[in-house]
């Protein structure tokens, strides 16, 4: 799939002229862009295509849930929007299985069983923790952007602080992900 394939898959859900749709499409944007410069400067292999055209799916549940200070008016709880848009993509046709994984696992730093059933989150009792090196690039590179302040890159501080509220098993995948793929962030 490409970014463009990407867009128009988001585009079976929202309006393109909405003002939801410019939102998650610059975060979307802001996300593949550093996801494709992580994966690309990896020295491992990575599907860079891939990765792009993952990051600009990663929220396409956002608009099922309630969260009017991002312009979602939707009735489910926001902390379900990957696992809605892993089910949006599952629904949707054959070959969007990988692109399904990387909604549902890039919420926080990933989520346990055991975190979900300890925090009594409206999630399935599973692990939703990025395994593949495509899906922790994204799942890391989505901490750096806010839709609730789109023009902001946080820096790694500000995530970690973010990351250490949920925390110390949420903050040590984040630190994991950082010692991977923090170098982008080096000159």
């Amino acid at each position: 799939m490409t970014v463009d394939e990407a867009r128009k898959t988001l585009l079976n859900y929202y309006d393109s002229d909405s003002d939801l749709f410019r939102l998650l499409w610059l975060h979307s944007s802001q996300v593949a862009e550093l996801s494709v410069a992580i994966a690309r400067r990896l020295e491992e292999p990575v599907d860079v295509d891939f990765v792009a055209a993952a990051a600009i799916l990663h929220d396409v549940g956002i608009f099922q849930c309630h969260a009017p200070s991002i312009l979602c008016t939707g009735t489910e709880p926001y902390i379900r929007h990957g696992v809605i848009g892993a089910e949006l993509l599952r629904l949707r046709r054959e070959g969007l299985e990988p692109f399904a994984r990387v909604c549902e696992r890039h919420t926080g730093a990933g989520l346990t069983a055991a975190e979900i059933a300890a925090e009594g989150l409206p999630l399935p009792h599973v692990d939703l923790v990025p395994e593949t090196v495509e899906e922790q690039i994204v799942c890391y590179a989505d901490k750096f952007f806010s839709k609730s302040s789109p023009n902001k890159f946080k820096s790694v501080d500000a995530v970690r602080i973010s990351m250490a509220r949920f925390g110390d098993d949420t903050l040590r995948r984040f630190d994991a992900m950082h010692s991977r793929f923090g170098f982008i962030f080096k000159s």
